[in-house]
């Protein structure tokens, strides 16, 4: 049997297996860092499969090898992220949340239970192909500073070093059994912005008295504006919005403390850390000249995700080969962000995207609503896709050496 009839046979064999594995992790949704049951579910599964691992990276993630024969010709890295959201579901499923407040909203569910089926498929066939699969599951990819970034630190990418390395995610635009690739910048940067301005408030009905805080905070969020439309490259993809804006006072009272938050997003390292500086000069600027004075706080969150051009390129002729040229698109650049950015600024990465909408059976709400959900048929894609990249991917180099 060829390798392409092989990988798409044990994905439709291991089907309702990995559907079951994604209902379980959907069932059991934990926070950023807070991923201890589900750590020991996916311990548990490698475990039962005899796949070595090592667990307790950046708190609860796990890494491990599938090592195939020569396993040091060429090492390549499969990852998949852990955390839920703080989102009460309100999909009525028997699959439903069990925990009050969380819910995989972001998919992450069917990104544990795709490489659980993958890591299966790989270790049943690892005499088949050369080379060494490290797997890597990793917590908060929803909360800063990125489950990616302390797993680095710990040294995931190390010992032994992978050249390259997967990460896939829902799409909920995109039609079950579809996938979607880009090549270079693909996600944005993201860091996020606290702002608080501060001065004697007092009654509103006596202005002259007082320093309003409110006015200042009204013209510094009006201001900082021109950074994205006067002060950017007009060809650099740059957005600065602010979600949060806490004038606690009354009717007739000026609060003292004003409270701003919002995000900051670009594709440039160097524009970025030039727009942390603009920030701060105009917020604490106009705030002293209208009396009072403004604390900026910036977390420095996610760099952009940059998926490797080659690898891309290669990425993408795989999945055509295994799912057809009608399945496969070309995605647009997008302004959300994304962990995955850390690995791709450290070695060649390439993330992806597979189709999980199904307008016939009403699955399409959006990601980071309590009503999204996916067609479980896509965990047969994004499993068999996975699979078949890591191991192309290993033919490709060794055939090269």
């Amino acid at each position: 049997m060829l390798l392409k009839e092989k990988i798409l046979h044990l994905s439709e064999e291991l089907f309702e297996t990995i559907v079951s594995y994604r209902n379980w992790l959907h069932q059991h949704p934990e926070t950023a860092f807070e991923e201890v049951k589900t750590a020991k579910y996916i311990c548990d599964f490698l475990d039962e499969q005899g796949i070595q691992y090592k667990k307790g990276i950046a708190k609860t993630g796990i890494t491990g090898l599938i090592e195939g024969k020569h396993p040091q010709k060429k090492i390549i890295a499969l990852r998949a992220d852990m955390d839920a959201l703080e989102i009460q579901e309100e999909n009525q499923v028997h699959y439903k949340s069990l925990n009050t407040g969380m819910m995989h909203a972001c998919g992450h569910d069917a990104h544990m239970a795709s490489l659980m089926g993958t890591l299966s498929i790989l270790n049943q066939i690892k005499d088949e192909f050369e080379g060494t699969i490290k797997f890597i599951f990793q917590p908060s990819e929803e909360k800063n500073p990125g489950g990616a970034s302390v797993m680095i630190k710990e040294g995931v990418l190390e010992n032994p070093a992978p050249e390259s390395i997967f990460g896939q995610h829902v799409y909920p635009d995109l039609e079950v059994g579809k996938v979607g690739f880009r090549s270079g910048k693909y996600m944005a940067s993201t860091d996020e912005i606290y702002l608080e301005v501060k001065a004697n408030g007092g009654h509103g009905g006596m202005p002259h008295q007082i320093i309003d805080t409110v006015l200042i905070a009204s013209h510094i969020i009006v201001a900082l504006q021109q950074i994205s439309s006067r002060r950017a490259n007009p060809t650099m993809p740059t957005v600065l919005s602010f979600g949060k804006f806490i004038a606690d006072g009354q009717t007739n009272v000026i609060p003292s403390h004003v409270q701003i938050a919002g995000t900051m997003r670009t594709f440039n390292e160097e524009w970025r850390q030039e727009m942390h500086r603009e920030i701060e000069q105009i917020a604490s600027g106009i705030a002293k000249s209208m009396g009072g004075e403004c604390d900026v706080k910036i977390s420095h969150g996610y760099p952009f995700v940059d998926n490797n051009e080659e690898l891309t390129s290669r990425a993408k002729q795989y999945a055509i080969e295994l799912l057809g040229e009608d399945l496969v698109v070309d995605l647009d650049m997008r302004m959300t962000g994304e962990d995955f950015g850390f690995y791709s600024q450290k070695i060649a990465g390439c993330f992806y995207r597979f189709g999980t909408k199904n307008n016939k059976t009403s699955i399409d709400s959006k990601l980071h609503t309590p009503t999204f959900d996916i067609d479980s048929i896509s965990l047969k894609t994004s499993t068999a896709l996975m699979t078949y990249l890591a191991i192309k991917e290993l033919q490709n180099v060794a055939n090269e050496i």
